[in-house]
């Protein structure tokens, strides 16, 4: 029925870092939110948009505490689950991430026989700087990404030798974590293109993503930059 028929269409990861469940890790669900075309009937083609088109995104986090962070493209804010009376009630406005970031890269090193040379580069130097950075990786995009976002640092899954296109999805991963992230003052690129300038061809089409605050990206942008 026309009337029924929404004007907006939302692409969702229902359980990132699903393999970490059994172990009691933190998972979570990540969402993002396109305006459908003027004039659609309804169709695929309705969400294959770049991320700059984006109206929300947000994802929340399973853990210690369940909480859901949102921007409409004008801030990142934090709501927290309360229990006692069933709401999630807002406990952080406006987050951005620090100007001061924490030294953390975050990165699968078990494919570090596959990366290509600009990361092999950056993750050297920052594992060899006078204050070596910290490795932290959780495999739930989820708990990387808003690690990131309250300390800064950086998150990495690129593409490599074996995955040619990375291994993160574009519509329901890539776009809706670049967008919080550049909305908190950080950057997010594939190496060689701002994320959320891609076009994607299809609804499951992967993503190189690497984002974080801007000292890190900057970093990693440079390498790439050599490689031309």
């Amino acid at each position: 029925d026309e009337k029924l028929r929404g004007r907006y269409c939302c692409a969702f990861d229902p359980l990132d870092g699903s393999s970490n469940i059994d172990c009691n890790v933190s998972v979570g669900s990540i969402f993002a939110i396109y305006k459908k075309p003027d004039n659609s009937p309804g169709g695929i083609n309705d969400i294959l948009q770049p991320g700059n088109k984006l109206v929300a995104a947000g994802y929340c986090m399973y853990g210690s505490a369940t909480q859901m962070v949102l921007s409409f493209g004008k801030g990142v804010h934090v709501f927290t689950l309360d229990p006692s009376v069933g709401e999630f009630l807002i406990t952080m406005e406006n987050v951005k991430i620090p100007e001061k970031p924490k030294t953390i890269y975050s990165i699968n090193e078990g494919n570090a026989m596959y990366w290509h040379e600009p990361i092999k580069r950056f993750v050297e130097k920052v594992k060899s700087a006078e204050k070596p950075y910290s490795a932290r990786y959780v495999g739930s995009m989820v708990a990387d990404v808003h690690r990131t976002l309250l300390y800064g640092g950086i998150f990495m899954y690129p593409n490599d030798k074996k995955t040619k296109s990375g291994k993160l999805r574009l519509l329901y991963e890539g776009n809706p974590m670049a967008f919080i992230i550049e909305q908190a003052g950080g950057k997010a690129t594939t190496g060689t293109q701002r994320i959320l300038d891609v076009v994607p061809k299809d609804i499951h089409e992967r993503v190189p993503t690497i984002l974080g605050c801007k000292r890190d990206v900057d970093m990693v942008l440079e390498e790439y930059a050599k490689e031309n």
